[in-house]
């Protein structure tokens, strides 16, 4: 790729701005105007030192801002390429509605679809244990009582963009095909709502922050790109709660959208 093609900037020698930095901005702004493409390579190091005319070091740490700030990744022997960002577009006020589990169809294959992308599944692993603290006391679980705990990872398109683990009361899961690795058409939901748990509300807990390196391992997240959590309580119609699902999301893959009325 012509270093021209994608840089018209050159170094402002007047600004007190270190050179390094002037470099990612302009790196940064070729990716943000579509200079630069999802999946597209970077100018090498060499042509960016003759561009800018300045030693490799110089070059090298205007890369690991854009690193750091989870724009590029680096591929070993291949070179330094503008990281891909599949979207995903989670529509909370419909996702969970009950005509997609009478059609079949999990909240995460419906936020796929909405993508045109292919949502699937895998390292899916189902147990039984008392759950933490926490979730105990969403799910107002008594000393003693335990749930079944069903943890996975979705991918789009091949890419893991979350993991999963839900907590359902061990009273309402154990002995059901919610405690099978696949629940059915429908999902865990549409079980519990088969057995008389008609779903009525959800709340949702959202947070950001940094990834811990086991999830940026699952979600093969690069330097300096956060997650989402996502800690949701399900509620049937008697008020009772039904699941907890923490939730932690690839933040630069999700789009969160929510239609709040005004009365």
């Amino acid at each position: 790729m012509s270093t021209t093609s994608v840089l018209a900037e050159t170094i402002d020698p007047s600004s007190d701005r270190a050179v390094y930095k002037q470099i990612a901005d302009h790196l940064r702004a070729a990716i943000g105007k579509g200079r630069l493409r999802e999946g597209d390579q970077l100018p090498s190091e060499a042509q960016l030192m003759s561009h800018y005319g300045v030693a490799r070091m110089t070059v090298r740490n205007a890369l690991r801002v854009l690193q750091d700030e989870g724009l590029i990744t680096a591929e070993h022997g291949r070179g330094v390429y503008v990281r891909a960002r599949p979207p995903v577009r989670r529509l909370a006020s419909d996702r969970f509605a009950q005509r997609h589990r009478k059609e079949g169809k999990a909240a995460f294959v419906i936020e796929s679809e909405q993508t045109g992308a292919t949502g699937s599944v895998d390292m899916i692993q189902v147990s039984q244990s008392r759950p933490p603290a926490e979730v105990a006391d969403r799910l107002r679980l008594a000393e003693g009582e335990g749930t079944v705990v069903r943890s996975c990872r979705y991918l789009l398109d091949g890419r893991p963009v979350e993991t999963a683990v839900s907590y359902i009361p061990s009273d309402l899961a154990a002995g059901t095909p919610i405690a099978d690795p696949n629940p059915g058409p429908g999902g865990i939901y549409a079980r519990l709502e088969e057995n008389g748990h008609v779903l009525d509300r959800f709340t949702e807990d959202v947070s950001a922050r940094m990834p811990t390196p086991e999830e940026a391992r699952l979600l093969q997240l690069g330097p300096g790109v956060p997650v989402f959590r996502l800690v949701r309580t399900a509620y049937d119609i008697d008020g009772r709660a039904v699941e907890v699902c923490d939730t932690i999301m690839a933040a630069d893959a999700y789009v969160l959208a929510y239609d709040l009325p005004a009365h």
